[in-house]
């Protein structure tokens, strides 16, 4: 565990060192959503700003009424950590779930330090851990034991679930970083729903073993989340398009979901230096916060 936490603080150093070189503004505002919550609605008065109309309601036929807010007193910053045995994938120490735990344990610690309440949730097809949003640094190393200790009961994967468990523990809206390889299917309606509510950065894990196998004749796989093992031929050019095609698809479908519902979105190799593109991510959200408010 010390091992780890060290790894951490290294990283951690080199996050805030790059974003205070490179961003103005402080790094609490990584972790800030809008900053806003819903409190009332009232009638419309000249100089309001058009985008806060409460159509809903405006629609009723009682005149035009504009939505208030209340600023958030305290930010609440969740975890949902793939854990299922598709993550299973990658070399020795340097798994898709390795890299997961790394940016998860990262962030947490970065978000207590930052006072905000931080939660995780670890999720196959079933609740494998939760820890309830808390502060203080106490919470986070409890957090940070509980993500690289915990051993999956089961190896398969529900991302439609792991969000509906999400969207029923949370009340208020929150930073959720969902950080998964995303091979799943029927999670999107949910998903666009996280994203309506909640304030979504979407981390998606890849091995390049996933779409570059080498050409290597007929070959058994094993399947992780089944157990099966499988006889190919990853010489076939059907076999590689399959393969290229599922991959590019389910990629190219995330992306393109995050485009177009306002969700921030990071893909990560295993075997990365995670750090840089985690700035990126960073100054992208603070640049985006930043015209939201204006």
């Amino acid at each position: 565990m010390k091992e780890i936490l060290k790894k951490l603080r290294k990283y951690e150093i080199r996050v805030r060192k790059a974003i205070n070189s490179q961003m103005q503004g402080d790094f609490h505002s990584i972790f800030k959503g809008s900053g806003l919550e819903f409190d009332d609605v009232r009638a419309y008065q000249y100089g309001d700003d058009v985008r806060t109309i409460d159509w809903n309601v405006t629609a009723k036929g009682h005149g035009t009424f504009v939505k208030t807010f209340i600023e958030e007193k305290e930010q609440t910053v969740m975890f949902i950590l793939d854990v299922s045995a598709s993550q299973e994938i990658g070399s020795s120490k340097r798994q898709k779930i390795d890299t997961g735990k790394e940016i998860t344990a990262l962030l947490a610690l970065s978000a207590v330090k930052e006072s905000s309440a931080v939660g995780l949730l670890c999720y196959s097809d079933q609740k494998e851990k939760y820890i309830k949003p808390g502060k203080g640094m106490k919470h986070s190393y409890e957090l940070l034991s509980s993500i690289f200790k915990l051993k999956p009961t089961s190896r398969k994967t529900n991302l439609d679930e792991a969000i509906k468990t999400t969207l029923g523990i949370l009340k208020r809206r929150a930073v959720i970083f969902l950080i998964s390889d995303f091979i799943d299917e029927n999670y999107m309606h949910s998903l666009k729903g996280m994203a309506r509510k909640h304030d979504l950065v979407v981390v998606q894990l890849f091995d390049k073993r996933e779409s570059q196998m080498p050409n290597l004749g007929i070959i058994p796989l094993h399947e992780k989340e089944s157990g099966k093992t499988l006889w190919v031929n990853s010489s076939s050019s059907h076999f590689r398009n399959v393969l290229n095609k599922t991959y590019g698809k389910n990629t190219s479908e995330l992306e393109t979901f995050c485009r177009r519902n306002d969700v921030s979105y990071l893909s990560v190799e295993t075997g990365d230096d995670y750090v840089p593109k985690l700035v990126r991510l960073f100054r992208h959200r603070n640049k985006s916060n930043a015209q939201r408010s204006r």
